[in-house]
C-alpha cells in the first residue's frame, strides 16, 4: 500500500475517532502529496523515495516552527507542533541511532578516502544518498564534521 493510501485510511480512522490533531497532521501530509503529484513536470505518481522526502520536509518544517515557538515562549503553539511531529514521524522509516550513524559514516569516509575537513563535500554527497530517509541532514553534517576533525 502506498503512503497516500495509508494516509487516506488513517484520515478515515482519525475522523471516526474524532482525533482533531491527527486529522490536521494527516491532511497536511495528504495535501503535500497531492501538490507533488500535480506539480508541473510530475508524472502523477510518486516513488517511495519522493514520499519519504515529502514527509521529512513536513517534519523539518514543524521542528523549525517548534524551535521558534519555544524561543518566543509560546508553549501552546509549541505543544501543537510537538503533537503534529509525533503523528507525521510515524510515516518515516526508522531513524538510525547515533552509534549506527557514526558507523555508517565511518564506512563512507573510508570508501571515499576522505581525511580532512576539506573533503566534507565529497563525504556529504555520498552520505546523503546512502542515508536518505534514515537520518536528518543536520545530524549527518555534524557527525561528518566531528569525524573528519579527529
Amino acid at each position: 500500500m502506498s503512503l497516500e493510501q495509508t494516509i487516506n485510511a488513517d484520515i478515515k480512522t482519525a475522523m471516526l475517532a474524532k482525533d482533531a490533531n491527527a486529522l490536521t497532521s494527516l491532511r497536511a501530509v495528504k495535501a503535500a502529496i497531492l501538490l507533488a503529484k500535480t506539480a508541473e513536470g510530475a508524472k502523477g505518481e510518486l516513488s517511495t523515495d519522493d514520499e519519504t522526502k515529502i514527509v521529512q520536509k513536513l517534519v523539518k518544517q514543524r521542528k523549525d516552527s517548534l524551535e521558534i515557538f519555544e524561543q518566543q515562549n509560546r508553549a501552546d503553539l509549541a505543544e501543537k507542533e510537538r503533537q503534529e511531529i509525533a503523528v507525521i514521524e510515524k510515516y518515516l522509516p526508522a531513524q538510525l541511532s547515533p552509534e549506527e550513524l557514526k558507523a555508517a559514516l565511518q564506512q563512507i569516509i573510508a570508501e571515499t578516502g576522505a581525511s580532512s575537513p576539506a573533503d566534507m563535500g565529497k563525504v556529504m554527497g555520498a552520505a546523503s544518498k546512502a542515508l536518505s530517509g534514515k537520518a536528518e541532514g543536520k545530524a549527518i553534517s555534524s557527525m561528518v564534521k566531528e569525524l573528519l576533525a579527529s
